[in-house]
């Protein structure tokens, strides 16, 4: 990791810059792969199963009876463990649900506003180094909470074609409705345009890499709504004099193993801490399996030294991350001053870990500075919000001036017209 003692504010922004590929590049493979998947469906997405995975595929479907033997081989205590996390999910997911409330603006006009799912869901679920099953029941239960009618989950196979079990243990257990092996770019393009075994869906959610973020948006732009532009995994951590520094290289490491292009960021008003974590950074390290892979990441990444913590606020709304650890005195205290921020955890015992996998918030969030304008995945994300009002007489007769008035400032004589009608009826 790079280390920068006091840097000065104009240097903030260059410092605020993720790791990219060039965009051109990006750009025309992700069109590529979809204008092929467009015109030939499932031979497309088999083709480029074999070109990105190296997989053969002869179907693309999971069969009921693979998805069923799969639960067979998760274990007992992992089991346990999925179920204490999907029961803490669901339940600070259902307490999102809105109750619908008939407001009467005017005497005889009465508006409210009712939820309804999202009928098509499609989820992506990287596989890659890491089979994120946990990212199933993020997806998997506010979809089922909503109301969703079909739910159908895209995930790349290893190289003899499989999925890992326990991806297909969550996925039933949330009620998924199928299965699809497939990653990266033709997973999101299948999901877009629909082929012979993949349905199109109303809208896309879930992470992956800045070629899956690069088609989600793609997606977008077609008609597909997404989640969020979620790419690379990042935390930044604001660290003081009273935080555990083995805590916080813990914290450090445990988003750089997310990828090799993933970026970690620590921020403190004491070169101390900084020099302390560090240490403690390169212990842990070497103990992990993943270690090549969090290399990679760490040098994508930074440890900076600011004159205070109301400086290291400030440099954090500015880089709006992802994860926002708060390893700080009176932590409490500076949480009305956090602006930009997917998800944040505060005090030396609340890892980023526990966000990740089983408190209850969920975990996707939004990446790469759009915490500024998207908010993390919540039930909201899968149901629209439709208006409805009703007018009796007395409410047109209440309102139906003021109406004709406005619509013939704006030169809109028929809208007028429709409340003349009524009011002369009256």
């Amino acid at each position: 990791m790079k280390k920068i003692i006091a840097p000065k504010r104009a240097e903030w922004l260059k410092l605020t810059q993720r790791p990219t590929i060039e965009s051109v590049e990006l750009s025309n493979l992700v069109k590529e792969v979809f204008v092929s998947i467009k015109k030939e469906g499932d031979k497309a997405v088999k083709k480029y199963g074999h070109l990105f995975d190296k997989v053969d595929l002869k179907t693309l479907k999971v069969n009921e009876g693979i998805i069923y033997a799969a639960s067979q081989e998760v274990s007992i205590e992992l089991k346990a463990a999925i179920q204490l996390a999907k029961q803490n999910i669901e339940k600070f997911h259902s307490s999102q649900i809105e109750e619908s409330k008939v407001i009467e603006t005017t005497r005889g006009v009465n508006c409210w506003r009712e939820s309804r799912g999202v009928e098509k869901i499609g989820i992506y679920i990287p596989g890659g180094t890491a089979p994120l099953f946990s990212t199933v029941l993020m997806l998997g239960i506010p979809a089922k909470l909503a109301g969703c009618k079909e739910i159908i989950l895209c995930t790349p196979p290893n190289k003899r074609g499989e999925i890992d079990p326990v991806i297909l243990y969550a996925a039933n257990l949330v009620g998924i409705t199928s299965v699809y092996s497939v990653g990266g770019i033709q997973a999101i393009a299948a999901m877009t345009y629909g082929t012979e075994s993949i349905p199109k869906v109303d809208k896309i959610f879930g992470p992956g890499n800045q070629y899956v973020t690069a088609a989600k948006q793609l997606a977008q732009n077609i008609g597909v709504a997404i989640d969020m532009p979620a790419g690379p995994s990042e935390v930044l951590i604001i660290a003081d004099k009273t935080c555990n520094p083995s805590f916080v290289a813990a914290d450090l490491l445990s988003q750089a193993e997310h990828g090799a292009d993933s970026q970690v960021i620590l921020l403190s008003d004491s070169e101390q801490v900084v020099d302390e974590t560090l240490l403690e950074l390169v212990q842990q390290l070497n103990l992990l399996p993943r270690k090549s892979i969090t290399k990679k990441a760490l040098k994508n990444s930074k440890v900076i030294v600011l004159k205070n913590i109301k400086e290291c606020i400030e440099f954090s709304n500015e880089y709006a991350p992802e994860h926002l650890i708060l390893a700080i005195d009176k932590a409490k205290k500076e949480i009305p001053n956090i602006i930009n921020a997917g998800s944040v955890f505060i005090g030396n015992y609340s890892c980023e870990s526990a966000g990740d996998y089983a408190s209850g918030t969920n975990h996707t969030l939004p990446t790469n500075g759009y915490a500024r304008n998207y908010s993390g995945v919540s039930l909201d994300s899968f149901v629209k919000k439709i208006t409805f009002q009703k007018l009796t007489k007395e409410g047109i007769k209440n309102i139906g001036p003021a109406i004709e008035l406005m619509a013939e400032a704006e030169q809109l004589l028929a809208h007028k017209n429709a409340v003349t009608l009524r009011l002369k009826s009256l």
